[in-house]
């Protein structure tokens, strides 16, 4: 029994992620492996497994004498397959967060710095429309750490410039209201009154975002706003519009933001998928530290 869901993600990994074709196999084939296991020992589909499941899945693996990086790699697949899941909405916690990977814990998402930011934002200066509108976008994706199907079905009607706030549907067709920055309102109300009427021209399009042709913005059309920001930006490196909400989130944190204030921005149900989405440095966890508990200030 194949989990309908696999083919999803994996489609949804070649597109949006641009994944090598020796990664996407390697994900295909650990993944069917999990998912037969599944199948086969507790009847479930890997999408409905709990973390009890999961967890005795890493431990036949040990068991059946996988070298420790193997089975690493495993459960890597497993916990993007998941977080996949959560972050479309089809699942409600990944019941990967508390196995334990063997000899190390799983490196962290990637992130941009506050710098890199601003240089990718700022590769758009407004001199067009759709430079107006990638401006809006990047600035409104990183300004409020929303996904990026979030992005593409917010609706003007969703925006409320003059309370600085959105109104997102998150998975699962929940609402939450996100404060938004000068920043990113300044950008909103210019691609609102100034470029999206060029864009839209007759046609009657609730979408916020919108192509050229007047059509909803797609998932890979962000995609590739940003990975173009980031090659003209000269990064060097892969960004992709999650790392925009990820970073969002970290440099809310570094800045000292509460994690459960985080985790009402982000639209997380569980703390734990916050947990996972944040990277806090060291550094920052010993000042906190050493600042709040009583007996660490001393020495």
């Amino acid at each position: 029994m194949v989990d309908p869901l696999l083919d999803r993600f994996l489609e949804a990994a070649a597109l949006e992620r641009g994944l090598s074709e020796q990664t996407l196999g390697a994900y295909c084939r650990d993944l069917r492996q999990a998912s037969d296991w599944l199948s086969r020992e507790n009847g479930k589909e890997l999408s409905s497994a709990g973390p009890d499941d999961v967890s005795a899945y890493v431990y036949h693996l040990s068991k059946s004498g996988y070298a420790p990086s193997s089975v690493k790699r495993k459960l890597s697949a497993m916990r993007s397959f998941y977080s996949y899941l959560v972050e479309e909405g089809l699942l409600e916690a990944d019941p990967s967060l508390l196995v334990s990977s063997p000899r190390g814990v799983k490196g962290l998402p990637q992130t941009l710095s506050p710098g890199e930011v601003k240089a990718l934002i700022e590769v758009w200066d407004g001199s067009t429309p759709l430079s107006v509108r990638n401006r809006a976008l990047l600035e409104l994706a990183y300004g409020a750490g929303l996904r990026e199907s979030e992005l593409v079905n917010i609706t003007v009607d969703r925006v409320f410039l003059e309370e600085l706030y959105v109104r997102p549907l998150g998975k699962g067709s929940k609402e939450r209201l996100v404060p938004i920055g000068g920043m990113a309102a300044r950008w909103l109300r210019r691609y609102i009154e100034e470029a999206r009427p060029i864009l839209v021209g007759q046609r009657r399009v609730s979408n916020l975002f919108i192509t050229c042709r007047g059509r909803p913005l797609s998932r890979m059309t962000v995609w590739n706003v940003v990975r173009e920001s980031g090659r003209r930006a000269g990064l060097g490196k892969p960004v992709h519009p999650h790392v925009l909400r990820h970073s969002f989130a970290t440099h809310l944190l570094e800045g000292g933001a509460d994690l459960r204030v985080v985790q009402e921005l982000l639209g997380h149900s569980d703390i734990r998928t916050t947990e996972i989405y944040t990277n806090v440095d060291r550094t920052y966890l010993t000042e906190v530290l050493k600042s709040f508990h009583p007996r660490a200030r001393s020495c």
